[in-house]
């Protein structure tokens, strides 16, 4: 690794958050922009960059889907992304002209990555990190390193239990209708009821146990597929007072004590956890990821 510093991206369907880090991984610069299309986004993100001289590697933590296969000729181009206007546009296009390597990532992904190095998911050799904001996304690590397989994980399209009679909202997934990001993301939330979900608790009792419902169809199926020995839930409708811990309950009664392990604590209190970094768990992990690129430009 070179004494160069670090370029770093947390690419979400809202906002891009950059940070400039020294080689030990210390923030000497970070920014945030909003994220809109690509030919006004990609160019604000290049200039932050070119104004901190050569960088040593550029990690990337992005929304999707998106192409993270190094092999693939696509690397780094958003595929399917309900995002409008960002289908085929590719973060080599904007960053190639700065001679840095690129290694790119699912956003929860690099969040995942950052809390397994330095929070929530320190000691645990399975981690699985969501987010809940914008869209919904979830990652699991083995070791620190990404599980995936054709493509990245894309646990926001799966679909859970609604009842059309407790909830008749149909969902707003362009794609699948009532998946859990077309019932439970903050867009979907704000569709429902006009309002994001604190303040939609305050005049239906049931608007937090209803998308805690959903989250925990996901959490159990996370527990049952992975058995990681711990889930974190981060993102902006997780801040909701109240949804963590009915998320935990939901879970819990789900599970009906089918799966016994002392990670499983009474109450899902410390199993089903919040980020310990925060909303730096992202731009964490893709400084993390701009460290791993710079080594391997020195392989």
């Amino acid at each position: 690794m070179t004494d160069q510093p670090i370029g770093a991206v947390e690419a979400g369907g809202t906002k891009f958050v950059l940070a400039v880090a020294d080689a030990a991984g210390r923030i000497i610069d970070r920014t945030r922009i909003d994220t809109r299309t690509p030919d006004v986004t990609f160019p604000e993100m290049a200039a932050f960059f070119a104004a901190h001289g050569p960088l040593a590697g550029i990690g990337i933590a992005s929304f999707g889907p998106i192409d993270i296969n190094p092999a693939s000729p696509a690397y780094g181009t958003f595929t399917t992304t309900p995002k409008p206007g960002w289908s085929g546009a590719r973060f080599h296009d904007a960053l190639a002209h700065l001679g840095a390597p690129l290694l790119i990532e699912t956003d929860v992904n690099g969040a995942a990555l950052g809390e397994w190095l330095s929070g929530a998911g320190q000691g645990c050799e399975t981690l699985a990190y969501t987010t809940i904001g914008t869209g919904i996304g979830a990652g699991v690590l083995h070791r620190g390193a990404a599980r995936g397989g054709i493509s990245h994980l894309e646990a926001g399209h799966i679909r859970p239990v609604r009842d059309p009679v407790r909830d008749p909202f149909a969902g707003r997934c362009p794609y699948h209708g009532d998946c859990l990001e077309g019932l439970a993301s903050g867009p979907a939330i704000i569709d429902r009821w006009g309002a994001p979900l604190d303040e939609a608790a305050r005049t239906d009792p049931d608007a937090i146990p209803l998308i805690a419902s959903y989250l925990a169809d996901l959490a159990v199926s996370l527990v049952l597929l992975h058995m990681p020995d711990r889930l974190i839930f981060g993102g902006g409708v997780m801040k909701t007072p109240g949804l963590l811990e009915s998320l935990r309950h939901q879970t819990e009664l789900r599970l009906a004590g089918y799966v016994s392990h002392p990670r499983l604590d009474p109450g899902l209190a410390t199993y089903i956890a919040a980020p310990a970094l925060g909303d730096d768990a992202g731009i964490t992990g893709a400084i993390a990821l701009g460290q791993q690129a710079s080594r391997q430009r020195g392989d």
